[in-house]
């Protein structure tokens, strides 16, 4: 193995090593759910209907084909395995760190700072973010593919070079740019998948500007620029008009990404209007976003999954910035002949970040650390090659960049391993967030729901009251403080805070939908059908508030009306097991069950492991009293699944199962499992559930199944 080869090697291990941590972690609330977790799409794995929904799809505001599929993918080989799923991630971490080296190596021929640059991207903890957060699969695999577009793009410029010292059909090539070689054309293939992993690569064509300037000096100019870093320099020099013209395919790919990006961001909700932000304060934070930046990748301090905007910004500290930016604009300006080094990396920082800047604002983050992982290779090429050239000018040992590359990179690793500490779950993800930044509403606000989903009630509630006097405009806030106070019994005060919301927004559906189902759960149901139409009306497009009126109108009686809202859920997400599983529940409540039976499967076929309904379709195949909606076989096959499942843990799908066998006549067993549901529901305290489930073991022990009506039972 050649010594470049194993330094990739070695690189790619070094990396896995750092980061062998983050196999144990588990997903994350915040994201994974919409790209994993919650996904049936993605649960599904690699099917064609996932395939063409990944093409097709906004979800999570964002339009990334190749992202989707490699979710899909994971899913396919590995399931919910979260540990497989952030080792992915890892793996493509470790390669984009010797992807970068072999570039660099093969643009510079400087193997040890090149080395040393890949070894910073590999290993800064500011990259911790992207890897180590399973929903940033975006981030890592698009470098990969940016990577892989640079490479081809350095092969197609050398191959330009060489291809002139000869004559013939190198003349001729000569004339335009060779757009057919086979590095253009795989440079272009490998910039469109980028671009269908994250948008963000779409200043890739820039960068490219910047490699023809530095090291590949093509541009018209360049000539006797004083670096040794170079490529073998292109002797017929190009102007800077026809390499942007020799572009041009890539920055067709650019207009086209940043169309489909803005558009399904802004149809997301994500575009943060000028109205909410606006053009000023943008521009006045911009300079501010960059130092912030810098100051990160320089000293990686107090690094956090939120950084809240600031709420007010000084003029002094907003000029302060600028005088900064020109200061370092001007000095590597100045010095372009010298150290061309210096100009290609501050501007490839500058650049890379301009999508994410926030000139146009998605979400409300001031800023992300995922946002550094490709923008910060500028500054560490920057900063290597100043480094390099100084030490051979003033004839320092070279012990002592070495003994200094090796101190900042263990003080890279230890940092890193410091913060995967704090991936290593949510309660530690967003209480760092907390202790290191101050009124941070976002990390208040998704600790609040740690704390919610732990059962631990009170915490929860206090992270809300925080999060919502940081930020009272924040509706849906009060909307989860009120499901949260409901659900301890706080009725009264659950009201409270959705009228309270409603007070700041009365047009918000999402708010009239919790409090209708507020008044639904208090016996108030008029007041709650009011509310659910209102929510209706103003949000027609919502399933869930679909829903939610077609189930209250089948209390009412009003089931021609039910059904028709159940319809326009299904046409609204046909994906979605409720509107089926729910109108089929509908249908029973009529004494229609053999016309039930297609939209309970239809739900069990848009969630197939959706225990609810597995169990709630076992039951009435197994129960049901008319005989011809039974079906012992197809009920004790649902049943037996569900229970595998549930473990053999949850004593509803056990009842299920014991009448299934029941049906069939294996009265023995129907008693046993019945038996064991007895028994977990007495230890759960069901006292209620407990004596029907001992009523029908009475019946098994009769040798008689058990037979209900759904015309009267939901």
């Amino acid at each position: 193995m050649s010594r470049p080869q194993l330094t990739a090697l070695l690189l790619a291990l070094g990396t896995l090593l750092v980061y062998l941590p983050a196999a144990s972690h588990g997903f994350s609330i915040f994201d994974d759910d919409d790209y994993v977790t919650q996904n049936r799409a993605v649960q599904n794995g690699l099917t064609w209907a996932g395939v063409q929904w990944a093409f097709t799809t906004g979800h999570a505001s964002n339009w990334h084909p190749v992202t989707w599929l490699s979710h899909m993918l994971d899913c396919e080989l590995f399931g919910l395995n979260a540990g497989a799923h952030h080792t992915v991630n890892v793996l493509f971490h470790a390669a984009n760190t010797a992807l970068l080296f072999v570039l660099l190596l093969r643009l510079t021929g400087a193997m040890w700072p090149a080395a040393f640059v890949a070894a910073l991207f590999g290993w800064h903890p500011l990259h911790v973010e992207s890897v180590a957060w399973v929903a940033e699969r975006k981030d890592v695999l698009s470098t990969f593919f940016g990577l892989l577009t640079l490479l081809a793009y350095a092969g197609y410029a050398r191959s330009r070079v060489e291809g002139r010292a000869s004559r013939g059909r190198a003349e001729v090539r000569a004339l335009a740019p060779r757009l057919w070689t086979l590095d253009y054309a795989l440079a272009l293939v490998c910039f469109g998948l980028g671009l269908m992993s994250k948008p963000m690569v779409v200043t890739l064509p820039f960068v490219m500007l910047l490699l023809d300037y530095w090291p590949l000096q093509r541009w018209s100019g360049v000539k006797g620029r004083e670096s040794k870093d170079t490529a073998k320099p292109d002797t017929r020099h190009s102007s800077l008009a026809t390499l942007i013209l020799e572009k041009l395919p890539f920055f067709v790919l650019v207009a086209v990404s940043c169309i489909v990006t803005f558009r399904v961001q802004h149809h997301g909700g994500m575009v943060v209007s000028l109205q909410e932000m606006p053009a000023e304060y943008r521009l006045a934070d911009v300079p501010l976003a960059y130092v912030r930046y810098l100051s990160k990748i320089i000293w990686p301090s107090d690094l956090a999954i939120f950084y809240p905007l600031p709420k007010t910004i000084f003029p002094a500290t907003m000029l302060a910035g600028v005088a900064l930016l020109l200061a370092v604009t001007a000095m590597v300006w100045i010095g372009r002949r010298r150290h061309p080094y210096g100009l290609v990396g501050w501007l490839w920082f500058l650049g890379t970040l301009v999508p994410v800047i926030g000139l146009v604002q998605v979400g409300h983050a001031a800023m992300a650390d995922r946002y550094t992982y490709f923008p910060s290779v500028g500054l560490f090429i920057a900063g290597t090659f100043a480094i390099r050239e100084w030490a051979g000018r003033f004839r320092i040992s070279p012990m002592v960049p070495i003994a200094g590359a090796v101190l900042v990179l263990g003080a890279c690793g230890v940092l890193t391993e410091n913060q995967l500490r704090c991936w290593r779950d949510d309660e530690s993800l967003f209480s760092h967030a907390i202790r290191v930044t101050r009124d941070n509403e976002p990390a208040h606000l998704c600790l609040g729901l740690v704390y919610e989903l732990e059962g631990r009630k009170t915490e929860a509630v206090d992270q809300y009251r925080i999060a919502l006097k940081l930020n009272p405009q924040r509706v849906k806030t009060y909307n989860s403080l009120a499901m949260l106070l409901a659900g301890s019994g706080q009725t009264n005060e659950a009201l409270a805070e959705v009228r309270q919301a409603l007070q700041r927004y009365p047009d918000d559906a999402p708010s009239h939908d919790t409090l209708a189902n507020l008044l639904a759960d208090a016996g108030r149901t008029n007041e709650a059908l009011a509310e659910f139409e209102r929510a209706v009306r103003l949000n027609p497009a919502e399933p869930i508030f679909q829903n939610n009126l077609g189930t209250l109108l089948v209390q009412f009686g009003r089931f021609d009306e039910a059904e028709a809202h159940y319809a326009a859920a299904a046409r609204l997400d046909p994906t979605d097991w409720r509107a089926p599983y729910l109108a089929a529940k509908a249908l029973l409540k009529q004494g229609r069950g053999a016309e039930a039976i297609p939209g309970f499967r239809q739900a069990l076929q848009n969630d197939p492991d959706n225990l609810q309904v597995m169990t709630y379709l076992a039951q009435v195949l197994a129960s049901d009293e008319n005989p011809n909606v039974r079906d012992g076989n197809a009920a004790f096959a649902l049943a037996s699944r569900a229970n595998a499942l549930a473990g053999g843990l949850e004593p509803a799908v056990l009842d299920v199962l014991a009448m299934a066998c029941a049906e069939l006549g294996r009265f023995d067993a129907a008693q046993e499992t019945a038996q064991q549901a007895l028994n977990l529901t007495r230890a759960a305290g069901l006292t209620n559930d407990a004596v029907l489930v001992e009523r029908r073991l009475q019946l098994y022990r009769n040798h008689q199944p058990f037979r209900q009506s759904f015309a009267s039972h939901q």
